[in-house]
């Protein structure tokens, strides 16, 4: 992912120093790197109020200040829920500093003296990395809006099958990994015969007795092995002799991780009861 030139060039920098000439330094040397976009202020007091309205991809703070010194300052820019990424680049004559800094929270330090070679490449790096976080925050919430809209999609689409399915067929239905009945539309009760206790209970092993059993293994088996099944037909005997046969067809539900999440499907009874 690469970051233009003009990108570079263009970010927003603001310089803190109580120190006229040092200000006037970091300006003319970020001028004369090409950049375009920067301001500064002496006074630590003004720099999170700045930050809030103009988000600055780049904060050049000295860390010793009267009023409020650069950790203080570093502290108080942390409160700023919208920018959790620091983008500041301290500057300190004290070795001690520097370690205290990055700990406190800085991306990366300017030793003083200052190294204008030294200086321009901290400042380059810094601006890009800051850039390349926002890229990435950005492909983040994009990715994530395109999940959410393909999600309301599928949702869509889940309730049109469902209405299309319900229209075709005399039920609908859907088993949960362990077989049971989470949802279930139609007369699918009456016709297996499958007792209700709270929401729907286990499928086709508490319907009532009379199943062509070769036919319900077949069934049972497809769907032991997460196979999906089209238009199969079992049968039923009733207690006065007659007969039942249905038809279902079915097909695995599958999670993000491809898990099997059970099954679903829809049916229609073949001939009924006389």
């Amino acid at each position: 992912m690469l970051i233009p030139e003009s990108a570079i060039h263009s970010a927003r920098i603001l310089v803190v120093d109580d120190q006229a000439a040092n200000v006037a330094l970091l300006e003319e040397t970020l001028r004369q790197a090409g950049y375009t976009n920067v301001s500064s202020t002496m006074n630590p007091l003004e720099v999170c109020n700045l930050h809030r309205k103009q988000h600055f991809d780049l904060i050049l703070l000295d860390l010793q200040m009267p009023e409020m010194n650069g950790f203080e300052l570093i502290e108080a820019l942390k409160t700023n829920q919208n920018d959790p990424w620091l983008p500041v680049l301290v500057i300190t004559a004290q070795p001690g500093h520097k370690l205290r800094a990055l700990h406190a929270g800085a991306r990366d330090f300017i030793s003083k003296p200052f190294e204008l070679v030294e200086v321009k490449a901290r400042i380059r790096n810094m601006i890009e990395l800051r850039l390349l976080y926002q890229r990435l925050q950005e492909h983040n919430g994009a990715l994530e809006a395109a999940v959410e809209e393909r999600t309301a999609q599928l949702r869509e689409s889940e309730a049109r099958y469902r209405s299309l399915t319900e229209l075709a067929s005399d039920w609908y239905w859907e088993q949960d990994e362990n077989g049971t009945f989470t949802k279930v539309s139609g007369p699918v009760l009456e016709m297996l015969g499958i007792r209700v206790d709270g929401l729907v209970e286990d499928g086709l092993d508490n319907a009532v007795a009379g199943w062509n059993e070769s036919e319900r293994a077949q069934l049972q088996e497809a769907i032991a092995a997460r196979e999906p099944f089209l238009d199969f037909v079992f049968s039923r005997r009733n207690a006065d002799g007659t007969e039942q046969r249905f038809q279902v067809s079915g097909e695995p539900m599958f999670g993000r991780a491809f898990q099997v999440l059970g099954y679903r499907g829809i049916g229609v009874e073949m001939r009924r009861r006389e």
